[in-house]
């Protein structure tokens, strides 16, 4: 019988570097999909509670339950965000077609800024750079579209496994865990409460000042209201700077054109109510829900949208969230052996002194 050439912790080491070098080209070969992967579990966060109902309480099959809520979701989710994608993509389309609309705007800023501030160039510099910036910013929104509905096929379809097999899912999450059992399911918790006060409690924030800049814009006569208010339902993602970002330049484009009252009524609508709203509501969420800083927000989505284009909004900030949970844990973790170590060299010393 040959004499083996490994012993029994070489053969691990090995296979542990194996495994790792196998897991590093499966993620390298699934970087595209990171998107659907993360997509599906959102929403099996977010829609846990209507399964169990509907498994536990109303006797439903798992499968059933499981396409009732992909229906579901597709309705009232996915379907809305189709549409003012589509309508988003549009619109950008028309404006940065009609160039003699910029070049007109630019101009009277020009008149404005050099009657009033002494400075012709300042806000019209400081208006191109925008106009720019928001260019490469909807490019880089827009730059996955074409791998939105293989991203929204695979989420789906883990999703629908993931539902129907719910016990065994949760059970392997538990198994495969780096952390303690204890650790895992305060993670667990931690995840749901962030996702939670990020993806409902945002998107609730979102609709309801994307609903009042288009108020404001009906009421101090500004063109597109719609529209606008959809954009700034997208860009109030952005704590702080998210409405403002809407109603700041047209405000001050109207009072540029001679139009002073609608442009000092909606700078006054937008400051009082729309940026209160957004701030009043979020330490509501963030005590009642999970907190998210503002500064992690504006990080994530600088993050995420790159990464995930449009969605990037809500993944870039619930990934960092995530990053931040799991070093917490870690340093629990730390704390905890570095108290076990020392109270069994507390005990070994007792023990050793049986006098004392």
């Amino acid at each position: 019988m040959p004499i083996p050439l490994y012993n029994s912790k070489e053969r691990n080491l090995l296979t542990l570097g194996i495994l790792i070098v196998l897991g590093a080209f499966i993620v390298y070969s699934i970087r595209g999909i990171f998107g659907a992967l993360l997509g599906t579990m959102v929403m099996y966060t977010i829609f846990r509670p209507i399964l169990l109902h509907l498994v536990l309480k109303w006797k439903w099959k798992r499968s059933v339950a499981a396409i009732f809520i992909i229906l579901f979701s597709f309705l009232v989710i996915v379907l809305p965000i189709l549409g003012v994608s589509s309508m988003v993509i549009t619109k950008v389309g028309k404006l940065q077609e009609n160039t003699q609309w910029i070049q007109e705007t630019i101009n009277k800023i020009n008149e404005f800024a050099g009657d009033k501030l002494g400075q012709p160039d300042l806000m019209a510099d400081g208006l191109r750079n925008i106009v720019n910036s928001a260019g490469s910013i909807f490019t880089s929104l827009l730059s996955g579209a074409a791998d939105l509905v293989l991203s929204l096929s695979v989420m789906y379809f883990l999703l629908y496994f993931v539902l129907v097999e719910y016990k065994q899912f949760e059970a392997g999450l538990l198994r495969y865990s780096p952390f303690r059992q204890e650790n895992a399911l305060r993670f667990g918790r931690e995840l749901r409460n962030i996702t939670y006060s990020n993806v409902l409690g945002q998107g609730f924030i979102a609709m309801l000042q994307g609903a009042l800049v288009t108020l404001g814009y009906v009421i101090f006569n500004f063109d597109d209201p719609v529209f606008w208010g959809i954009i700034c339902a997208i860009l109030s993602f952005i704590p702080v700077l998210g409405a403002p970002l809407v109603f700041v330049p047209a405000s001050l484009l109207a009072i540029a054109q001679g139009n002073s009252f609608d442009g000092i009524g909606m700078l006054l609508f937008g400051f009082i109510i729309i940026t209160n709203i957004d701030n009043v509501l979020r330490l509501v969420i963030a005590k009642r829900v999970g907190n998210i800083h503002p500064i992690i927000t504006i990080i994530g989505v600088i993050i995420g949208i790159p990464l995930f284009g449009l969605m990037g909004l809500v993944y870039g900030p619930l990934l960092l969230s995530y990053f931040l949970i799991t070093v917490k844990i870690y340093e629990t973790n730390k704390i905890a052996e570095k108290r076990l170590e020392r109270l069994q060299k507390e005990g070994a010393f007792h023990k050793n002194n049986p006098l004392e």
